[in-house]
């Protein structure tokens, strides 16, 4: 038996073999039971907690720290042989990409936890998981070429060629492509700052409709009409834009006119009865309602309320509930809803004279 273990192939004999096939054994059933015994309560424990971020803590550690303890273990004891120069510049190759891809990996994931910790501060009630589409691709794109160039640096290869080339074609790329890049940044924009949000009711200049889609390029509008808008997210950035999601409630001001044959009694009572049809609606505040001004065919009174549902539908119903109570307020009262008329007087001159001699 000891023969057999003291046996050398490569440069080691069957008993260091046992004992690095040993120790990687014994290294997983470890990280093992750690991750089955330890960190499952952790899991179980951060599920209480009222913080999100213990949870995001324990879930990098979950996808990415367990895989580097096994890329450690695998490392550490293979160095208890003694390898070739070749074999130890390939474990050394393999070891330096394993570590690279997992750094790269757990940076993206700490880089979309703050953006989307950042979300959930600002917008506690939303799902801010899938608005990180583009972002996420940005963000891949960014450390996986960072990184990958950091690697192929480590490795011996001269990236300085590379890098001030791609400087000089990035400079052009960017004189080239200057309205992208302005969506693109004003994606950003969008993004963090949040003047709209897929859902929101936008008026922009002479257009209107429901915001479908933000892209990195383009966000798209649904139209009452049913076409479908698609605006640069520069114009959109750059323009004036009415939000009507946001409105908490709407500001209703109003005109009716009666005639100038309407009583003074009639005309005092008016704005009470202005006042109870508009507080009688549901979801209503009501302002003020006063005898504003004396019209060229009518007597007019002006009405202010305020409509504590955005929702434009809402208010329609409510508008057309208050008209048709104020008809028939009006009309049983007997007063009549004032529309443009002029009245003729016409003089006989024959009439008048005769008048005068009478006198």
């Amino acid at each position: 038996m000891e023969e057999l273990l003291d046996r050398v192939y490569y440069h080691n004999t069957v008993r260091d073999y046992i004992i690095v096939v040993s120790a990687i054994l014994i290294g997983i059933l470890l990280v093992k039971f750690l991750k089955r015994s330890i960190l499952l309560r952790l899991v179980k424990w951060t599920e209480n907690t009222e913080t999100r971020l213990d949870n995001y803590v324990i879930e990098s550690f979950s996808r990415f720290g367990i895989p580097v303890l096994y890329f450690l273990i695998v490392y550490f004891a293979l160095n208890y042989l003694t390898l070739s120069a070749k074999a130890s510049n390939i474990l050394e190759i393999a070891i330096t990409v394993a570590v690279t891809i997992m750094v790269i990996r757990f940076l993206i994931s700490v880089i979309l936890l703050i953006i989307r910790s950042y979300l959930n501060k600002r917008h506690p009630n939303r799902d801010t998981v899938n608005e990180l589409g583009a972002i996420s691709l940005i963000v891949n794109f960014v450390i996986w070429f960072i990184g990958l160039g950091f690697l192929l640096d480590n490795m011996g290869y001269d990236l300085t060629a590379v890098i001030a080339g791609l400087g000089v074609g990035g400079i052009a790329v960017a004189l080239a492509a200057q309205n992208i890049l302005g969506d693109l940044f004003n994606y950003f924009v969008i993004f963090l700052d949040k003047p709209f949000e897929v859902g929101d009711f936008l008026v922009v200049d002479d257009k209107n409709g429901v915001v479908e889609h933000i892209g990195v390029k383009t966000t798209r509008i649904k139209t009452l009409s049913g076409e479908q808008l698609v605006f640069a997210n520069s114009d959109l950035t750059s323009s004036r834009i009415h939000n009507f999601k946001r409105m908490q409630r709407r500001r209703i001001v109003f005109t009716i006119g009666v005639t100038y044959q309407t009583s003074y009694e009639h005309l005092e009572k008016i704005p009470s009865v202005l006042r109870a049809i508009v507080q009688h609606q549901k979801d209503v505040e009501f302002d003020r309602a006063h005898f504003k001004t004396y019209n060229d065919s009518s007597l007019d009174f002006e009405v202010v309320y305020y409509v504590l549902n955005p929702d434009y539908t809402f208010y329609m119903d409510t508008q057309q509930a208050i008209n048709l109570a104020i008809y028939r307020e009006f009309d049983s009262m007997g007063v009549e809803i004032a529309y443009p008329t002029r009245t003729l007087f016409v003089v006989n001159p024959q009439i008048e004279q005769n008048k005068a001699l009478e006198k």
